[in-house]
């Protein structure tokens, strides 16, 4: 197999006696830790997602090789499954410093980051452009962090005068700060840049220009013994395809828009929802739903464009994942064709009604669990029933109960927890998606009969 051999200085798979001569063959299967994030591996609408995830699976698709994917609860446990032999790679952006270097071998795509400041997009003269302007200001950031550690040192290299205000992780993480920044609740945070970057695709509204400390170095990283394997990396990402496919998870990831269409705007034209109202109306019959309560979903997913592609592949006017329309006997030719697209959805509606059953008596509030998994999965939902268990809320409700318990799942001692199965999710995302949704349905309400 083209490429499969690289030269070996050591670790397992010598052969032959000098070591100057020998060579390491690529293990069949590879066994590579990565950690849940929202930029390394996560799972969406039960499809396996992430930068560095969809990065390492062309590695092993070029090479012919098996992926066991292993996922730790932290760097410092990857680093010692990867010191005990546990992991062939880590699939993480490891930093690359001192710390590290005893046990980690950088190798592939080396990432460059700063921390940057996150602010309001103005104008150049209403914007901050330069840290010295920082004095006399206010910036939130995490309390213990390493944003306030650099806060408070630029704070000193400045002689002081910046207002730091230090938030309990607690109550708020740094997502939610970069949320309140856009909302205008607070002013500036800082956070890393690929975090910054990854945020700005949810609110535009976002200024990320301005870095704030010295870059730091981070790449994938092998066992020192194993540099044959890092050289095999290293090979293979100097590659068109590997660097093609590089630059368009870049944009995947950290360019495309993730927001959602606003509700508010929306005018209804002679007594119509939508061009799709007859077939709204013929396959919600199949599930008893009221064909206004569809029409809401096919709203928020596609403000009814059948043309329209998300950042994660969905198609159509109800945003089908290829994965799931392939499950339910829908083929890529006529994943955007209304009525395909639609009647499928119904489908994908009615089985989450059936899992849901027995976790949600109430139909009415189980409407609102089933709009829930359709947009993040059905995996997030019970994660997220299982939290409002263990933490004394609700399982049977959505708001103020399940819906808050889908937010925890984006800290790591709640998607780390033992009850939860399916580890990270942005579950903003899907509060505010069903909340759009049951906004969308009232006003329907109103206006058609």
């Amino acid at each position: 197999m083209a490429g499969l051999f690289s030269s070996c200085r050591g670790g397992h798979g010598k052969t032959g006696a000098d070591n100057n001569d020998t060579i390491c063959r690529l293990p069949d299967t590879l066994r590579v830790g990565t950690l849940y994030s929202p930029t390394s591996y996560f799972i969406f609408k039960e499809e396996k997602m992430g930068y560095d995830y969809d990065m390492v699976n062309r590695f092993v698709a070029d090479k012919g090789l098996v992926l066991d994917l292993k996922v730790a609860t932290s760097l410092s446990s990857m680093i010692a499954m990867l010191d005990s032999g546990l992991i062939d790679l880590v699939a993480y952006e490891v930093p690359i410093t001192a710390e590290y270097k005893q046990k980690v071998l950088p190798c592939g795509v080396e990432n460059i980051t700063h921390q940057v400041l996150v602010q309001p997009r103005k104008s150049a003269d209403g914007r901050i452009n330069d840290v010295t302007e920082l004095v006399g200001k206010d910036v939130w950031v995490e309390k213990d962090s390493k944003y306030q550690h650099r806060l408070q040192n630029l704070n000193d290299e400045l002689g002081g005068g910046i207002n730091i205000h230090l938030i309990d992780r607690d109550t708020l993480i740094t997502e939610d700060l970069i949320e309140m920044v856009s909302e205008g609740k607070i002013g500036l945070t800082i956070v890393d840049s690929d975090i910054a970057r990854l945020n700005k695709t949810y609110y535009g509204d976002l200024d990320i220009t301005l870095e704030v400390s010295f870059p730091q170095r981070a790449s994938w990283g092998v066992s020192p013994e194993n540099s044959w394997l890092a050289d095999s990396i290293n090979e293979w990402i100097k590659g068109e395809q590997p660097q093609s496919t590089q630059s368009w998870l870049l944009k995947r990831y950290f360019e495309l828009s993730k927001s959602e269409p606003s509700v508010a705007n929306f005018k209804f034209k002679d007594g119509r929802i939508s061009p799709y109202d007859e077939l709204f109306k013929k396959y919600a019959a199949e599930i008893g739903w009221d064909w206004r309560l569809l029409a809401s979903q096919g709203f928020s997913e596609s403000r009814f464009d059948t043309t329209v592609v998300s950042w994660a592949g969905a198609r159509g006017i109800m945003q089908i994942m290829p994965g799931t329309a392939r499950a339910f006997g829908l083929d890529a030719d006529h994943i955007a064709n209304p009525e395909a697209n639609i009647a499928t959805a119904v489908k994908i509606l009615k089985s989450l009604n059936r899992s849901l059953q027995k976790y949600v008596p109430d139909e009415v509030e189980r409407q609102k669990f089933i709009v829930a998994a359709y947009n993040s999965g059905i995996a997030h939902v019970y994660d997220a029933i299982a939290l409002a268990q263990k933490y004394g809320k609700n399982p049977q409700v959505w708001e103020g109960n399940v819906g808050e318990t889908i937010l925890m799942k984006s800290k790591p001692e709640f998607y780390n927890d033992s009850v939860c199965k399916y580890g990270y999710f942005r579950g903003k995302q899907t509060v505010t998606y069903v909340a759009q949704v049951m906004s969308f349905y009232e006003k329907c309400k109103k206006e058609i009969k």
